[in-house]
C-alpha cells in the first residue's frame, strides 16, 4: 500500500528552511524532515498540505505551489512525498507535537541526516527555476560574453556551457572566462563536454549528455559539484537517479528549432515521466519563462531552454 504523505516547504525570510525532527520511536526515526503528514481520504493535494502545517506548525499556509513528487519504497512500506514549496503563511511556526525545528539553508543540509525519500527534496530546494543553455556564437568570445553577463544581470543562476562546436583548446579559453563572470555574479556554471576535455578546469559543474550518461557505472564528477543530464525517455530518467545525479533535463516538451524531427512530448507526456522520476527534472523544448508556472503544475522543477534564455 502506497502512503500519500503532503510535506511542505517553508522558507523565511533570509531563505532558510524549516524541518524537523522526527520521533525516535517511529519509522525513519531521529532524521530531518520537512514537515508534513498523510494525507487524508477524500482530501485535496492543498487541504492536506494546509491541514497538516496547520495542526503540526500552527501556521496558515496562504499561498503555495508544487515542487517535487518522489516515489519511494522503503521496502517495510512505500511512500509518495508530495512536496510544495510554501510561499506565504500566517503565524509563527511552533513544534505544537513537541517535535524539535530548525531553519537551515539548502545549501547546508546534510542529505545524510534526511530519510533516503527527501534528498532529492534538497536537490530541488537548491535549485533555481530556470537553466540558461548558452547559444550563439561561442566562436565570439567578447560578444558571447557579453550576452552571458546580460542574462546574469537578468537573474540567471544556472548556466549550461553547451559549445559543442569549439575545439578543446578554444573551449577551455572561454569555460575559464566564463567561470569568472558567472563567480563575479553569484551564478553556477555547468560544463557540457567529455569529462576528459574538461579536465580540471574550473566549474561548479557537469552536464552530461544522454549517451554518456547511459555509459556510465558511476556518478561522474567531483563529489561537491552539480551533475545533471539530457533525458529523453523513462530509462534515462531511471539511470539519472540510479546514479545518484542532481538533476535531469526531459525534452522535447514543444517543437523546437534545434531538433526539428524529435516528436513532442507534451504536456501530458512530460507530467507522465516526470511522476515517475526520483530527482528535479526541467522542461526543455521550445519553452520561456512564462512556462514555468505550467512546469510546476506538471510536477518539474522549471524550464531550461536556450533561445527563451539566451539574450539576443
Amino acid at each position: 500500500m502506497r502512503i500519500h504523505v503532503m510535506a511542505g516547504a517553508v522558507a523565511d525570510g533570509a531563505g532558510r528552511i524549516l524541518v524537523a525532527r522526527r520521533p525516535d520511536h517511529v519509522h525513519q526515526g531521529g532524521l530531518w524532515e520537512f514537515p508534513g503528514g498523510k494525507l487524508e481520504p477524500g482530501e485535496r493535494p492543498e487541504q492536506g498540505l494546509r491541514r497538516e502545517l496547520w495542526e503540526e506548525l500552527g501556521i496558515e499556509v496562504e499561498a503555495s505551489r508544487p515542487l517535487i513528487r518522489i516515489h519511494h519504497d522503503y521496502c517495510d512500506r512505500r511512500v509518495l512525498l508530495d512536496v510544495h514549496r510554501v510561499e506565504a503563511y500566517a503565524g509563527t511556526p511552533v513544534g505544537r507535537e513537541a517535535q524539535p525545528l530548525a531553519w537551515e539553508h539548502p545549501e547546508a543540509m546534510n542529505p545524510t541526516r534526511f530519510p533516503a525519500a527527501d534528498r532529492p527534496i534538497i536537490n530541488a530546494l537548491r535549485l533555481p527555476d530556470r537553466l540558461m543553455i548558452t547559444g550563439e556564437d561561442p566562436g565570439q568570445p567578447s560578444a558571447f560574453l557579453s550576452r552571458l553577463e546580460r542574462a546574469l544581470a537578468g537573474g540567471i543562476r544556472l548556466v549550461q556551457l553547451r559549445a559543442h562546436g569549439l575545439a578543446d583548446a578554444a573551449f577551455r579559453s572561454l569555460a575559464s572566462d566564463a567561470y569568472v563572470v558567472c563567480e563575479r555574479a553569484g551564478a553556477r556554471l555547468l560544463l557540457n563536454r567529455d569529462l576528459g576535455a574538461a579536465g580540471q578546469l574550473p566549474r561548479h559543474g557537469v552536464h552530461l549528455t544522454s549517451a554518456r550518461l547511459m555509459g556510465l557505472a558511476a556518478r561522474p564528477g567531483r563529489v561537491d559539484e552539480i551533475v545533471g543530464a539530457s533525458c529523453h525517455d523513462l530509462p534515462q530518467l531511471a539511470r539519472a537517479a540510479e546514479l545518484g545525479l542532481d538533476y535531469a533535463v526531459l525534452s522535447p516538451v514543444e517543437p523546437t528549432q534545434s531538433h526539428p524531427g524529435a516528436a513532442p512530448l507534451g504536456w501530458e507526456g512530460f507530467a507522465r515521466l516526470v511522476d515517475q522520476a526520483a530527482l528535479p527534472v526541467y522542461a526543455l523544448g521550445g519553452l520561456a519563462p512564462s512556462d514555468c508556472a505550467e512546469v510546476f503544475v506538471r510536477g518539474g522543477q522549471g524550464i531550461a531552454a536556450i533561445r527563451g534564455l539566451w539574450p539576443a
